[in-house]
């Protein structure tokens, strides 16, 4: 008994936070390897093609055309990390509207382009990825692509920042469906 005191005099706190440490990891590892935890490999469902689309909104430029083109690629990051070269299945530009009161009796009100600011657009551009599909969505480049997502388009002569707008997740049947769909609008330049 009294060497029982004598080791309970000797062990510190330390030792009990070490003992206590060694312990819970060999319950997660008893509790992974008997398949009651699941590691992130497992969580993946399927590898599927996706399309989303990147709103940025007050562009400048002043030239005569975009330069982002349909039918290229353009690098991009995703939350200021570089990603990938990804190719772009859509490009539409939009120059900046403004609302004024109608005097028609039947609008009450009118959209027009705002001349003060002739060289401001918003543009959308659709991008197409392979992403690992999860329960809580696709994941490319180690981030969950979901609605509001900070990413950077750059090219060889832009770089715009803009956010997720739109989302699809597309099987090899359903490409084409999903293609027309995203392109039901035409490109204003």
């Amino acid at each position: 008994m009294e060497k029982l005191k004598e080791l309970i005099k000797k062990v510190r706190i330390v030792d009990f936070i070490i003992v206590a440490f060694v312990i819970v990891a060999l319950a997660v590892g008893f509790c992974t390897y008997k398949g009651y935890r699941q590691t992130a490999d497992k969580q993946i469902e399927a590898t599927s093609k996706i399309v989303f689309k990147v709103y940025m909104r007050g562009v400048t430029f002043s030239g005569d055309s975009i330069p982002i083109k349909k039918g290229e690629k353009t690098f991009i990051s995703i939350r200021n990390v570089p990603y990938s070269d990804l190719d772009i299945v859509d490009v539409k530009a939009d120059r900046r509207k403004i609302v004024l009161p109608s005097l028609n009796s039947k609008k009450v009100v009118i959209v027009v382009e705002d001349e003060s600011q002739p060289d401001l657009y918003d543009v959308v551009v659709t991008l197409t990825d392979t992403a690992k599909i999860t329960k809580d969505g696709a994941v490319v480049g180690g981030n969950k692509v979901k609605l509001g997502l900070p990413i950077t388009l750059e090219g060889a002569d832009y770089k715009f920042t803009g956010s997720v707008s739109d989302i699809k997740v597309i099987d090899a049947v359903d490409d084409e469906v999903v293609n027309k769909e995203m392109n039901t609008t035409d490109d204003v330049q």
